[in-house]
């Protein structure tokens, strides 16, 4: 199951660093996660101070 990321997000940028696969872009009003290119690592998910990413 793929990350997700919610609203929390403050669009630092520190997830799209950390992916691995480069599965993270910018979004309109947050990061959003490609789901079919995730490989459910949960890097994304250690590098970000705000808490905003979380499996799906």
């Amino acid at each position: 199951m793929a990350y997700v990321i919610n609203d929390s997000c403050v669009m630092c940028g520190a997830c799209a660093g950390g992916c691995p696969v480069g599965a993270i872009s910018e979004g309109d009003a947050q990061y959003q996660i490609d789901a079919d290119a995730c490989i459910d690592c949960g890097a994304c998910a250690g590098t970000c101070p705000t808490g905003a990413i979380s499996e799906a």
